[in-house]
């Protein structure tokens, strides 16, 4: 499936968001990631993500899944962020 997540976490774990979101899916900018990701992969980045946030502080993710890309349409306007760590 495809999924896109996005979160919104205190600033001093952001960086551990960060780090667990790359091991699954694509960083396009700042706190949004993108990307083909199995169900188990994507049951085991929710589990590491409920350990990681807080919501007593308001912490949040957000992850829209689709089943199949065919009616998705990506457009950037501007630089595409996501280009330049693309081949990391």
């Amino acid at each position: 499936m495809f999924v896109i997540l996005y979160y919104d976490i205190e600033q001093g774990r952001c960086q551990k968001a960060l780090k667990i979101c790359r091991k699954y899916l694509t960083w396009v900018q700042n706190s949004v990631f993108e990307g083909e990701i199995g169900e188990a992969d994507l049951e085991a980045l929710i589990h590491e993500m409920n350990v990681l946030i807080k919501p007593d502080r308001k912490d949040s993710v957000v992850i829209y899944t689709f089943r199949t890309q065919k009616y998705i349409e990506r457009r950037v306007y501007g630089k595409d962020k996501k280009e330049e760590y693309k081949f990391l």
